[in-house]
């Protein structure tokens, strides 16, 4: 809940840095970054939350989380910067606008990954606990989905594992779909005369 408060604030600080000011184009790119800094932060609180329930206290588990995921949540931040950062280069009035909105997004990217490798991996030690079990209505309902959502991974799973094993067949019936697709997909159209 704090990431993109931390991000968005953080962005906006830079922006005198750069000669910005908030305009459309910067809220433009402020509204596309929300849906992007809060990303790193979910995956850590999510690998932290995961290490709990296999039994390590919430410390632990956010160093264990941290190892696991601190180059992953860096190269999440890299290759959105690769997206975004090429262009500044465009010239004219054209590449100032895009520049705007790029750099604002970068900028909440590269602050977001900065969160997420230190801010999420503490309050997550700080504030997460091992699941009690949950009473009341719902409980049963509850029970009942994770139950059935646990079988439904456990179906995909096996189903990816014998398409990977099986990777030649998995391709023919790909290629065939391709080509089904070009037979069956470009439909003329008509035009009815009015009448």
């Amino acid at each position: 809940m704090l990431a993109v408060p931390v991000s968005l604030v953080g962005t906006f600080i830079l922006f005198p840095l750069f000669g910005f000011s908030i305009n459309t184009l910067s809220m433009f790119g402020m509204v596309l970054a929300i849906g992007l800094v809060v990303d790193d932060a979910i995956v850590v609180v999510e690998g932290v939350q995961r290490h709990i329930e296999e039994g390590l206290r919430p410390k632990d588990a956010a160093r264990r989380a941290m190892e696991e995921l601190s180059g992953p949540v860096i190269g999440i931040a890299l290759v959105l910067s690769a997206v975004f950062v090429p262009t500044v280069f465009i010239p004219g009035i054209t590449g100032r606008l895009y520049q705007q909105f790029a750099l604002t997004i970068a900028i909440s990217v590269v602050l977001s990954a900065f969160n997420a490798l230190t801010l999420s991996p503490a309050l997550a030690a700080l504030l997460l606990r091992p699941k009690k079990e949950s009473r009341g209505p719902l409980a049963k309902f509850f029970a009942w989905f994770n139950r059935m959502f646990g079988s439904g991974t456990e179906i995909y799973l096996r189903l990816s594992g014998a398409m990977i094993r099986k990777s030649v067949l998995a391709l023919v019936v790909l290629a065939a779909c391709g080509l089904a697709g070009l037979f069956f997909g470009p439909t003329p159209s008509i035009q009815l005369p009015a009448g």
